[in-house]
């Protein structure tokens, strides 16, 4: 049953936490816990609400003394009747594990046994864990008490000790939302420190001791920095005691911020060869994790419609201090590499929505919310703001904002106002233009003749979504560059729409040195970009020779839009590809790129019957890449070789898969073995026995998980039916269900096989399946599930209809959002192949 927006008001009238007091024991056996809650609050003499619980079974439950009924818990409310002014409830519950990544997961680490629990209560989850009032506007602090087995570490929000053997307490915590609640426990690796006063601790499964505190000095070091550039930008120290940060098994997001205790997927602790990529992303996510403590924790959204409060502040100010604060000077590159073209995605939706004020009219709809739109546009839209006002005003703005709301919750209006102050000005068009308003610009240049060097008046043309009008002022650059890549001339426009003269750029194209146009260079704003005809066919050549890294990146998501919207040919894709990335030396853009051209031009896009061409033709680039770099540190050297993993043929590796003729700087790397393995099987070039094998050598959460992507990416029938039965099925006593990266595995690999005909069954097996599974798996975690097992590689009018049947049917609203998103990008791929069809 999830909370409405309209219960949630109501129930903040009628109550007030005043202070919970939580004790959890851990040690009773792999699937439950006990869970006792003491919660002390005021309410209105003689009202009646509810509190939130989910338990396996409900031991007791005494309101004021008074024992509640059994029938007093209906689905996951617990009634409460008759509230005196000043109330204490206290429940003691049994509670279950989850496996999907929700409440209090518990994972075994094959590698050595042992086990691991973390709280995730993000974003209704917290009645899985204790009884509460679960919104984010009652906020309480928190004493917790936890009984854990002998020879495990616990963490918590408040700095955690072992005061008896097992027993561990932490202290009170500052006043808190039910979903920043979390414990961790396990037998750690820890690696701990201490800045300006601020005890420091980063933890991770034992297994990955060495990888963990090889790693730790870099983590450290922009945790420390962040710390100092935060407490400088915004005037208020970090108020939540000590700061651990605790990378867990099978996390459904990147990291979530509970205060004084954030958690991370471990994957960031890696184990294998990792790109400056993998790197800046580890790096901005302790970044963004560290804002939210002022930005969601210290100041909380009163209800989930503005969560873009949260996220889209913790999204632009991690960019910001890593390029002010860190070596990580280069975080735009990345944004304007994957987090934009994440965003652009979100917006070509009918799931697109405002940054603020999006319709959630209860949890379940919020949720859906957590996209592309709150994180990416949220934080471009908040780099026009900047440009709109002015940085000083900004930040004055926000000090306020942060001040005021301090420990409390705040809306859209109340943010508006303290930027409105600090500017001057009436910033109400704006944020509705911006904020309030779904959809984007489409910057186009225009010119009369030709080619873009025979005009003598280019023009920038802003374009609002018919859809969604509104009129956007933006801040940009549009940059001319001749066919080598040189910039020639650029204009710098502000608070510009419509149609916009080129004066520079109107110069320099009087001659003959102008091949390429880019609207948006440096990528400073929110809008979808249309090249030119001559710019387009001059693109091969003058991209590699761009000096800026940012717009080379902006150029790359500007082609994927492109595709996207049947304005640029698949093949157009990869004939760039194939000239540029030689040559590109900056890894996240060779990261989006080689997704772009192999994920979906060749994974989408094409025809069936044009991929192993397309494939043979992208192996050869990745031997390319591999030629031109030089040496173990060159970024075309992991690139090349992960993007020949991808498309190579079993000669070139076979060898690799037995630890042979590695590229430099691989030996050893398992990950990247689990890689080669997958397209082994997807070439029916390996056996399950080599799998057994590797999986043997590699007996580690990450070799299981790419031990059941190859595995279910055998191209026969036999094959299929497997995985898809050990995707979907349900679990029983004697088969507990799969964890949540375990059904992530098998989904990532099943749409793989020599023909369509083979998968074909499966697209009414998707439509009945996967909603089911909401029976068992939680939204989170299968909202993740229906996305990885669409079939958009049968992308075809058929699978249309099949999709559009089952949208008229009753839906998981994380199923339904998931379905909704695919359904968009397989229409996309028809509309590429009718416009471009050979």
């Amino acid at each position: 049953m999830t909370l409405t927006r309209d219960e949630a008001r109501e129930r903040s009238q009628i109550v007030r936490p005043e202070h919970y007091d939580i004790e959890l024991d851990l040690d009773r056996g792999p699937r439950e816990f006990a869970s006792t809650t003491r919660l002390t609050f005021t309410a209105q003499n003689g009202a009646s609400t509810f509190a939130d619980l989910d338990p396996v079974s409900l031991e007791s439950a005494m309101l004021n003394g008074r024992k509640l009924p059994v029938s007093a818990l209906e689905g996951r409310r617990l009634h409460l009747t008759d509230l005196a002014e000043h109330n204490e409830l206290v429940v003691t519950a049994t509670m279950r594990y989850g496996r999907d990544g929700q409440g209090l997961h518990r994972a075994e680490d094959p590698a050595d046994g042992e086990a691991y629990v973390y709280g995730h209560l993000f974003m209704d989850a917290a009645p899985r864990v204790y009884a509460c009032f679960d919104q984010p506007d009652l906020k309480a602090p928190y004493d917790v008490t936890v009984r854990a087995p002998g020879g495990w570490i616990v963490v918590a929000n408040g700095a955690m000790r072992e005061v008896e053997p097992g027993l561990w307490r932490a202290e009170t915590t500052k006043p808190l939302a039910t979903y920043f609640v979390t414990v961790c426990a396990g037998t750690f690796a820890t690696v701990t420190d201490e800045h300006d006063g601020i005890r420091l601790g980063i933890h991770a499964r034992a297994s990955l001791r060495d990888h963990l505190e090889a790693q730790a000095p870099e983590m450290l070091t922009v945790t420390k920095q962040s710390f100092d550039h935060y407490h400088s930008l915004f005037g208020i120290r970090y108020p939540f005691g000590e700061y651990h940060q605790v990378f867990v098994p099978e996390f459904n997001a990147g990291a979530m911020e509970n205060p004084g205790c954030v958690t991370f997927r471990d994957q960031l602790v890696f184990t294998g060869a990792a790109g400056r990529t993998e790197h800046l992303v580890r790096a901005n996510t302790i970044s963004h994790e560290m804002a939210h403590m002022w930005f969601g924790d210290l100041v909380t959204m009163q209800w989930w419609d503005d969560l873009w409060l949260n996220e889209s502040f913790a999204e632009y100010m991690a960019n910001r201090t890593l390029e002010a604060a860190t070596e990580f000077d280069d975080a735009w590159v990345d944004v304007a590499a994957s987090r934009k073209a994440w965003g652009y995605a979100a917006e070509r939706s009918p799931s697109t929505h405002p940054v603020a004020g999006a319709p959630a009219d209860d949890t379940d709809t919020a949720l859906q919310n957590f996209d592309g739109i709150s994180y990416a546009k949220g934080s471009a839209v908040l780099r026009q703001l900047i440009h709109h006002i002015g940085d000083d005003a900004f930040v004055a703005g926000v000090r306020a904002h942060l001040e005021r709301h301090a420990f409390a919750n705040a809306t859209l209006a109340d943010f508006l106002e303290a930027l409105s102050q600090a500017a001057g000005r009436d910033l109400t068009e704006w944020a509705q233009a911006w904020l309030e308003t779904a959809g984007m610009d489409t910057l186009r240049i225009e010119h009369d003749g030709d080619n873009v060097g025979e005009t003598a008046s280019p023009r920038l043309v802003i374009t609002p979504d018919p859809d969604r009008p509104a009129t956007r002022v933006h801040t940009v650059r549009v940059a001319a560059y001749d066919q080598a890549g040189a910039e020639v001339a650029a204009d710098d426009l502000h608070g510009v729409s419509g149609r916009v003269k080129l004066p520079n750029i109107a110069a320099a194209t009087g001659g003959e040195s102008v091949a390429l146009v880019v609207p948006d260079a440096g990528d400073l704003t929110w809008a979808g970009v249309a090249f030119d005809d001559a710019s387009l066919e001059a693109m091969a050549g003058a991209l590699p020779g761009i000096d800026d890294a940012t717009t080379r990146a902006m150029i790359w998501t500007a082609l994927a839009h492109g595709l996207a919207r049947a304005e640029v040919a698949p093949e157009q894709i990869l004939a760039i590809a194939e000239a540029a990335l030689p040559a590109e030396t900056q890894m996240p853009v060779l990261d989006v790129a080689t997704s772009l051209a192999l994920g979906a031009v060749v994974g989408r896009f094409l025809p069936w019957s044009e991929r192993p061409a397309a494939l043979a033709g992208l192996a050869d680039l990745a031997e390319r890449m591999l030629a031109e770099a030089d040496g173990e540190h060159d970024p075309r050297t992991l690139a090349g070789a992960r993007l020949l993993a991808g498309t190579g043929d079993a000669g070139r590796l076979t060898p690799w898969f037995r630890g042979e003729d590695l590229p430099a700087g691989l030996d050893g790397d398992t990950p990247f073995r689990w890689r080669v393995a997958r397209r082994l099987a997807q070439l029916d070039a390996v056996t399950i026995d080599d799998l057994d094998e590797a999986l043997a050598a590699d007996n580690t959460m990450s070799g299981r998980l790419g031990y059941l992507t190859a595995r279910a990416s055998f191209p026969d029938a036999a094959t299929k039916v497997w995985a898809w039965e050990e995707l979907t099925a349900a679990p029983s006593e004697d088969s507990p269900a799969h964890s949540n990266y375990e059904m992530n595995a098998l989904a990532s690999g099943f749409w793989s096989a020599d023909d369509e005909a083979t998968l074909a069954p499966y697209v009414e097996r998707y439509v009945s399946d996967i909603p089911r599974m909401r029976e068992w798996v939680g939204e989170d975690a299968l909202a993740r599930v229906a996305s990885l097992a669409f079939p958009a590689a049968l992308a075809s009018e058929e699978l249309d209809v099949e999709v559009r049947r089952m949208l008229d049917q009753q839906l998981p609203a994380s199923v339904r959002r998931s379905v909704v998103d695919a359904h968009a990008t397989m229409r996309e791929v028809i509309a590429s192949r009718a416009v471009f069809a050979r």
